[in-house]
Parts: C-alpha cells; sequence; structure tokens
C-alpha cells in the first residue's frame, strides 16, 4: 500500500513541477497533502503508533 502511495506522491510532484495554471496547481496541492497524510497514516498503522479501531 505505501508503495503505491509514494508513486502516487511523486507522480503528483512531477504534475506540479509541469502545472503553469493557477488553478490546476492549487489541486494537485490539495491532493499532494491527502496523499502525503495517507502516507504519514500507513506509516503510524505499521508502526504502531496510533490504533484506528474505534474506542468501543
Amino acid at each position: 500500500m505505501t508503495i503505491s502511495i509514494e508513486e502516487q506522491i511523486e507522480e503528483l510532484r512531477a504534475e506540479l513541477s509541469n502545472a503553469v495554471d493557477p488553478a490546476e496547481r492549487c489541486q494537485i496541492i490539495a491532493e499532494l497533502y491527502l496523499a502525503q497524510a495517507e502516507l504519514n497514516l500507513a506509516v503510524a498503522e505499521l508502526s504502531g503508533t496510533v490504533d484506528t479501531e474505534p474506542p468501543f
């Protein structure tokens, strides 16, 4: 799972470096932040530093 997220992040970075339209750049940045958050969550789940189970 994390490998595909990392690949997605790299692709978004490449797209961002080539984007000239401000609206497109904003959309790519938002997608990049979301992908980075997903990666951080996946890493935290794998390392056991966060519990994603509901408290009940």
